[in-house]
């Protein structure tokens, strides 16, 4: 009797069902926190997060699980995990992997199906999730058997960290997630090109050269150099090669701000300096960087007189928009790491010299008038009030950019935004996971009240949890960039841009027991950024703004840099600020 017994709870143990699998499988690989919202198809595995190690986090809208597991995975680097149900909790994710996809994030997307024997008879909450994220995913899998959990799970984490980052989505039939299993071992069938670095194939010698030759070159730093890891040699090129430097929107500290050697930022909303300074160099390096539309405004034009050279671990961006003269496929640190042993040290006192001219006589400006806030100097006197090591998140529009200008980043990951797909409601929910990613930092979002709107609803979690993220809300009763578009290019026709019906802030603030105040003159603009950073809790700052403020530099969509428009009207009412990298003039 009693060896009986024996066996029956020795055959217990030998058993588990998809969902213990899957957890085991996850936390193996270090995931110890997932944002998420349940739903029927889903439950079972609900069931077992209950009593897992796993921290998870419950949002008021699917949209914000995946935008705080992209914060989270763009401030600490690592794997971002996101759960929802079946059908419309599913189909809410969509845009936030697409997001995740166009900014190499790694992430995990985890949604509930119905069970098996049901799919494909329009059961209730039943969608094609599937097939409809092939498209947006490195890697996605319905799985069918309890048998292939442990791989298909060990896959989708594999995949979505490897190489160039990306999202991963696993559709877990509700039967399969009860389902009994023996197989626990994660043995994968991934063909190795999807998970090893590739061989480093490239013509060194030519680079060298190039390098070498150049009389005025210009490093061009995307969002790949924080994602591969490599701004230590970026910053060990350029010193050695005496090479200014230039960031895409997504690049923005992988090489700090205030070295001499810096740009900032280039493109549409780019710095006038950093700009000029493409229209004069003679050979370009692309490191982490696609030649997007949005640096590389007009394809034909861009960089003409410089040789082109890129290196990238995806060969796909080779030559896919503007043609190379000379390209390296590998990983971005280990091809740096090489580079910098072959070139040679260099001076290029004239292009140095050079820049720094043109920063001095291109400063970003705005006016200055009595009465209003501008958000330009609000976000100015943030930075200097945090002594730039905050972690900034934004959503967008006028404020991402205004907070990509006078925010100075040193440091990579503390700048997280949604570049490529541009994504309003992103950054208010990515503050979330950055701030749980990384408790040590002061962790603001800046908004619109435009884009606030879309993912306001995270309120309660951020008071749920208490989460003390630092909210900056510029309001100007207006979608600022579609009516700065609007103005300039639409003969002030302001079609539906108007916001003349937003809510009261504080008061929904109010209702969540989150500190908050509203501020609208440029007296109170001091005392108004020390309530915020210095609450011990979560807290908003409303800002009033003038709507018809606009962001400067400005190289309209499809144009040529030369085409470039800068701020130059002095306002009779007030006075012109000059905003250098760590000083500000007045005139």
């Amino acid at each position: 009797m009693a060896d009986g017994a024996k066996t029956k709870i020795e055959a217990k143990t030998t058993e588990k069902n998809g969902s213990q699998v899957m957890l085991d499988v996850l936390q193996k690989n270090g995931v110890d926190i997932c944002w998420g919202y349940p739903g029927g198809a889903i439950l079972p595995f609900y069931d077992e997060v209950h009593s897992s190690k796993i921290k998870h986090i419950l949002v008021r809208h699917e949209q914000g699980a995946v935008h705080a597991a992209e914060g989270y995975a763009k401030a600490t680097g690592k794997l971002g995990m996101c759960i929802a149900t079946s059908g419309p909790g599913a189909t809410n994710l969509i845009t936030g992997i697409t997001d995740a996809k166009m900014d190499s994030v790694p992430l995990l997307a985890l949604t509930g199906q119905v069970a098996t024997g049901v799919i494909g008879t329009d059961a209730f909450q039943e969608c094609d999730t599937y097939g409809m994220t092939i498209p947006i995913t490195k890697y996605n899998a319905l799985v069918r058997s309890a048998d292939d959990v442990a791989r298909v799970t060990q896959e989708a984490i594999t995949v979505a960290t490897s190489l160039r980052p990306g999202p991963a989505l696993i559709d877990f039939p509700k039967d399969i997630q009860v389902a009994k299993t023996k197989v626990f071992k994660p043995e994968m069938r991934l063909a190795a090109r999807h998970y090893q670095k590739p061989k480093i194939k490239g013509d060194f010698d030519r680079l060298v050269d190039a390098i070498a030759r150049a009389e005025k070159p210009l490093l061009y730093v995307g969002g790949g150099a924080i994602t591969g890891n490599a701004y230590k040699e970026i910053r060990e090129l350029a010193e050695k090669a005496e090479i200014p430097v230039y960031m895409t929107l997504m690049g923005l500290g992988a090489f700090p701000a205030e070295h001499k050697l810096s740009l900032g930022m280039a493109g549409m909303h780019g710095t006038a300096y950093a700009n000029k300074a493409i229209l004069e160099c003679d050979f370009m390096l692309a490191l982490g960087a696609r030649f997007d539309d949005r640096v590389a405004l007009n394809a034909q034009d861009f960089a003409r007189n410089a040789t082109r050279a890129m290196i990238d671990i995806d060969e796909a961006e080779i030559n896919k928009r503007i043609p190379v003269d000379i390209h390296i496929v590998g990983d971005l640190k280990d091809v740096l790491l090489e580079l910098i042993k072959r070139v040679k040290k260099q001076t290029r006192k004239n292009w140095v010299e050079r820049i720094t001219k043109l920063k001095e006589e291109n400063p970003l400006r705005f006016n200055v008038e009595p009465g209003s806030i501008k958000p330009q100097q609000t976000i100015y006197e943030l930075w200097k009030k945090t002594r730039g090591q905050a972690v900034i998140t934004t959503d967008v529009g006028q404020h991402q950019m205004w907070a990509a200008q006078y925010y100075t980043f040193n440091e990579p990951r503390n700048w997280i935004t949604s570049g490529g797909l541009g994504t309003m409601g992103f950054g208010f929910p990515a503050a979330i996971g950055a701030k749980l990613g990384r408790p040590d930092k002061d962790v603001f979002v800046i908004s619109g009240d435009g884009s606030f709107q879309m993912c306001m609803q995270e309120l309660a979690t951020l008071a749920m949890y208490q989460i003390p993220v630092k909210i900056l809300l510029f309001n100007n009763g207006f979608l600022g960039m579609v009516r700065q578009w609007q103005e300039l290019f639409y003969e002030n026709r302001f079609s539906q841009s108007v916001m003349n019906y937003n809510p009261d802030f504080v008061k929904i603030c109010s209702g969540y027991d989150i500190p908050a105040r509203r501020i609208d003159k440029q007296s109170e603009l001091s005392a108004g950024l020390d309530f915020l950073i210095n609450s011990k809790t979560s807290a908003l700052l409303e800002v009033t703004i003038p709507e018809q403020e606009k962001v400067y530099p400005m190289i309209a969509s499809g144009a040529r840099y030369d085409q470039m428009v800068d701020f130059k009207t002095k306002s009779d009412k007030g006075s012109e600020m000059l905003v250098h990298l760590n000083r500000v003039e007045k005139r």
